[in-house]
């Protein structure tokens, strides 16, 4: 088997595994796409169900990015007081609301060097939003994707910027967006950090990182 046909192999197993279909994990009005925006910046070292915790009482509080803009950072912070590095985060958010509306009238942008310009966006958030807002093919590189994609053999680097460049190089765009929410389901199901179950992976004849036991 060529390494492209290994490649395909692993992209048709999660196909059918976790469907073709890129899910988002974090919960947001799709009226409101900024939501997801700062969904994202609070997911940072933290997780998706702790995040869909504080996200309803938070975007209730604050409906509109003119009433995030207005917020006093020390209430933004009471609020998401439970995620980690909420300071910095709370700031962030009021920063970023603040830019949307005096850079972009309120509105979203798609543009990767846009979102990049907000306040604690980085290329993985910027990439969620690419994906799951604007349809555009995008790979979004978290601790999942890092960690697996490694141990599969499809990136070599540590630096998740470039890894992303590498899954970029070996991926069908088609599959760019739902390989990170797939690598995610898999991750928390099969592939665990601390005990991968190589034994019962979809993945295990097509991976060279394999620790049968």
């Amino acid at each position: 088997m060529t390494n492209e046909e290994r490649i395909y192999c692993i992209l048709a197993l999660l196909d059918e595994e976790y469907g073709p279909k890129a899910a988002c994990y974090l919960n947001f009005d799709p009226e409101k796409p900024w939501q997801l925006l700062f969904a994202t910046i609070l997911s940072a070292q933290c997780t998706d169900d702790r995040v869909n915790i504080v996200t309803p009482p938070l975007f209730a509080k604050y409906p509109t990015l003119e009433a995030f803009a207005q917020a006093s950072i020390e209430d933004v912070e009471d609020t998401i007081r439970s995620i980690g590095f909420f300071r910095n985060k709370a700031k962030g958010l009021v920063t970023t609301a603040r830019l949307l509306l005096q850079n972009h009238g309120g509105v979203l942008p798609s543009d990767i060097d846009a979102l990049t310009a907000l306040a604690s966006v980085g290329r993985k958030t910027a990439n969620v939003v690419r994906g799951h807002i604007f349809d555009i093919p995008s790979v979004v590189v978290d601790t999942h994707v890092k960690r697996i994609s490694k141990k599969l053999g499809l990136a070599q680097h540590e630096d998740p910027v470039k890894i992303e460049f590498e899954l970029m190089n070996v991926l069908p765009q088609q599959n760019w967006t739902r390989f990170n929410t797939q690598l995610i389901a898999h991750g928390r199901k099969v592939c665990k950090a601390r005990r991968p179950d190589c034994n019962n992976c979809i993945l295990s004849k097509t991976c060279p990182g394999i620790n049968r036991v």
